[in-house]
């Protein structure tokens, strides 16, 4: 144990297992990172003092975050299962985060085991978490990129020999965009996707927004993120149904996390039309 910011630990070992050296000041333990803060709101075991400190700050203003957290979870496992259902056999899931219970290539695989399934994340720990996990795991591969730079994700020559970009893909990017700002275009990064994207493919989107936040608890607790290594840009109905230009919603089009698609006989949660994270999946016709 190392005092201070920095310490070793097994992030380190599982980087130096995914075939990479790293130094000690890779582990950054005084800035609240978004995808540890994910894990922590999750139940993970994967984050520090000070996710945890950051997240029980955010709970404090809006005190449903870990049931909107899981609700974005359950949301992915439905998203998923439909695009399986749907003939989709490869997947990309950028801003994936640390790995937990139900990945993508879990609930693809259970429906179609030939399916492939590309991580993509900016953080190096999580790419070293996600190597360590699925080096054994055929036709899954986790690769470091940024959803700012969505050429370089695209030329990636591990995205490439695992992806093919002439056949039908899905993108996931839940709970990425909104911690992109505007400064950054998230429409021209869709739209660039959509370019690149065989016909038949899909967009895959959560997102927070200030559209039901009549008492401000939502904008207040996204300010905490200021303090965070990403920060939250809230949106609205019409900025993230932007985001699809180009491709079909499916039904039922843009909606809160709990109304997508829920499981026959579910009983919806009290406020589902009303939740602060919009949820959708688009197709692209042509």
């Amino acid at each position: 144990m190392l005092s201070g910011i920095y310490r070793y630990d097994w992030h380190l070992e599982a980087a130096h297992r995914g075939g990479r050296e790293w130094t000690l000041d890779m582990v950054d333990l005084r800035t609240p990172n978004v995808a540890r803060m994910y894990d922590y709101l999750l139940g993970g075991k994967d984050n520090y003092a000070t996710d945890r400190a950051a997240v029980d700050e955010v709970v404090r203003f809006a005190p449903d975050t870990p049931f909107m957290a899981r609700e974005n979870r359950a949301f992915l496992g439905r998203a998923v299962r439909f695009l399986a259902e749907s003939g989709v056999r490869q997947f990309v899931d950028i801003g994936s985060g640390l790995p937990t219970q139900g990945n993508v290539h879990e609930i693809a695989h259970r429906i179609a085991p030939d399916s492939r399934v590309l991580y993509v994340d900016i953080d190096p720990i999580v790419l070293a978490h996600g190597r360590a996990i699925l080096a054994c795991t055929p036709g899954v591969a986790a690769i470091q990129g940024d959803a700012r730079r969505v050429d370089d994700i695209l030329d990636d020559p591990e995205a490439r020999a695992l992806i093919d970009f002439n056949e039908p893909i899905a993108v996931l990017m839940l709970a990425v965009l909104h911690f992109i700002g505007d400064e950054d275009d998230p429409p021209g990064i869709a739209t660039r996707l959509h370019d690149a994207m065989a016909p038949g493919s899909y967009l895959t989107v959560s997102h927070v927004t200030a559209d039901f936040d009549a008492d401000r608890r939502v904008r207040d607790a996204g300010a905490v993120y200021e303090k965070a290594t990403s920060q939250i840009t809230l949106r609205s109905h019409a900025e993230v149904t932007r985001l699809f230009d180009g491709f079909e919603l499916v039904d039922p089009g843009l909606t809160t996390l709990s109304l997508w698609r829920p499981r026959p006989g579910a009983t919806l949660p009290p406020g589902a039309d009303r939740q602060w994270c919009y949820a959708g999946v688009g197709r692209k016709l042509d």
